[in-house]
């Protein structure tokens, strides 16, 4: 139950691609979406393991910086991927990169919140 939670958005960003296809819609839409997800998917890998590190060094401030740093640059990596292909490519691109975005966070924030709620109590994450 746990994995599907916290993996759901990569399940829905793959399921999105033959959706796509099928559908019509801009792929060039979805492939810029789908690398800049990918890319904050691995910047939030990498500050979740610096940040276990550090907390499990006793420094809470150096932990709280790398995630508060990362969160910051995960949301600008996004949010200029779709405003980048809506003014370079065509506007349907930039629409279809902002919707399957859309879809991509509320999947990934729905399933961390139910994680967290759901999961073993004194679990650290």
């Amino acid at each position: 139950m746990t994995l599907a939670l916290r993996y759901g958005d990569l399940l829905l960003l793959a399921i999105a691609l033959p959706v796509f296809v099928v559908a019509g819609w801009p792929l060039l839409g979805y492939g810029v979406a789908a690398g800049a997800w990918l890319a904050q998917w691995g910047i939030e890998l990498a500050a979740n393991r610096r940040a276990a590190r550090a907390l499990a060094e006793r420094e809470r401030r150096t932990a709280l910086g790398v995630l508060g740093a990362a969160t910051l640059g995960r949301v600008w990596l996004v949010t200029l991927a779709i405003l980048l292909v809506g003014l370079l490519g065509a506007r349907a691109d930039g629409l279809a990169a902002a919707l399957l975005s859309l879809v991509l966070i509320t999947a990934h924030l729905g399933g961390r919140g139910l994680e967290r709620l759901l999961g073993p109590r004194g679990e650290a994450r």
